[in-house]
């Protein structure tokens, strides 16, 4: 089950730095108000976060 945790996590982050890290300026705004906008910053962004610190 850790290992499964781990992969999750790792994938996670794995797809956070190719979106976030591989955008524009512009780009990472449109994101962000997308996110705003439709609500999924509130579980997204934390998500991610606990995704980072267990995949590292």
């Amino acid at each position: 089950m850790a290992g499964l945790i781990q992969r999750t996590a790792q994938a996670i982050d794995d797809m956070w730095q190719s979106i976030w890290h591989d955008s524009s300026r512009g780009e990472k705004v449109v994101i962000a108000i997308v996110l705003l906008i439709t609500g999924l910053a509130i579980p997204v962004i934390p998500i991610v976060w606990i995704a980072r610190m267990i995949a590292n």
